[in-house]
């Protein structure tokens, strides 16, 4: 059951990681791919786990800020390259470690400040060397500040998870959260994605692809794994995704990043990964079950 379960969070990884390829799909502009990504994903998850949603404010105010995370995600992807979006990102647990002790009560231990070091190293390694513009990625420096903002949402959301976990009343809101921000990021989105474009049948499938499978089926492979794999297995295994993205967007679209990016992002996913292990050894807070955009 284990290898299946390790199979069904890698292939969650994998999935995810392709979003950065697909969202720079040419005939769709970042509202578009936002609402329809968001819209086909959000029913597509309520296809499948309509017995598992639960609807309350707190699902509904945390999808609020996850439908920011996702439609920043987007916009920050169209603009700058996957590999800028995806690692800054990941500078999320820089926030949180920032944010837990206000927001959670959590204490910052030794470790933490040298991860918290790492990570806003790897931070200013993805501003430097400011890649040109190109087809793929138009403004990379614009890109790259929204890919900051969309950092702090994603923080912002995995501390909020984290607060209705600990709450016996909300366990469980994960899928609802998800679902409303998908169903949020879409409304917001299509005043702006309208009037939709003539793309051809293949750009079409890529966006049906991003809502059906690299949001819905992936979300299902990594719900499934998490209920048989520890929080630490998963967590270092999903680590395949910001190192996938901007292979799965250089072999398909042919966009290179930078050198200074390649570094900053080795150095935030190593850092995180330490940070999963050694807080194995002493949890803290449960673990979550959104992991991406």
């Amino acid at each position: 059951m284990n290898a299946k379960a390790r199979l069904q969070a890698i292939s969650a990884a994998v999935l995810f990681s392709t979003g950065g390829a697909a969202i720079k799909v040419a005939a769709f502009s970042a509202p578009q791919v936002s609402a329809l990504r968001s819209g086909i994903a959000a029913m597509a998850l309520l296809l499948l786990f309509r017995r598992r949603v639960r609807w309350s404010l707190a699902a509904l105010l945390i999808g609020v800020v996850y439908a920011a995370t996702l439609t920043l995600f987007v916009v920050s992807t169209k603009l700058t390259t996957a590999a800028n979006a995806i690692f800054l990102q990941s500078t999320a647990s820089l926030y949180i470690l920032a944010l837990a002790p206000r927001v959670l009560h959590e204490p910052i231990r030794r470790r933490d400040l040298v991860v918290m070091v790492a990570i806003a190293v790897g931070l200013v390694c993805c501003f430097l060397g400011q890649p040109v513009a190109t087809t793929t990625a138009p403004d990379p420096v614009t890109g790259n500040v929204i890919g900051v903002m969309c950092s702090v949402t994603w923080a912002l959301t995995l501390l909020s998870l984290r607060w209705a976990e600990r709450r016996e009343e909300q366990r469980g809101i994960g899928v609802s959260a998800v679902i409303s921000g998908n169903l949020l990021a879409a409304l917001v989105s299509l005043p702006f994605a309208l009037p939709l474009p003539q793309a051809s049948a293949g750009e079409w499938a890529t966006i049906v692809y991003l809502g059906v499978f690299q949001i819905g089926l992936a979300y299902v492979f990594l719900t499934t794994a998490m209920r048989h794999l520890p929080a630490l297995e998963v967590s270092l295994l999903l680590l395949l995704e910001p190192v996938l993205n901007p292979t799965w967007t250089w072999l398909i679209r042919g966009e290179r990043p930078g050198t200074w990016t390649i570094v900053g992002g080795t150095v935030i996913v190593i850092a995180t990964a330490l940070k999963a292990i050694y807080d194995a050894r002493v949890p803290i807070a449960p673990n979550t079950s959104v992991r991406s955009v």
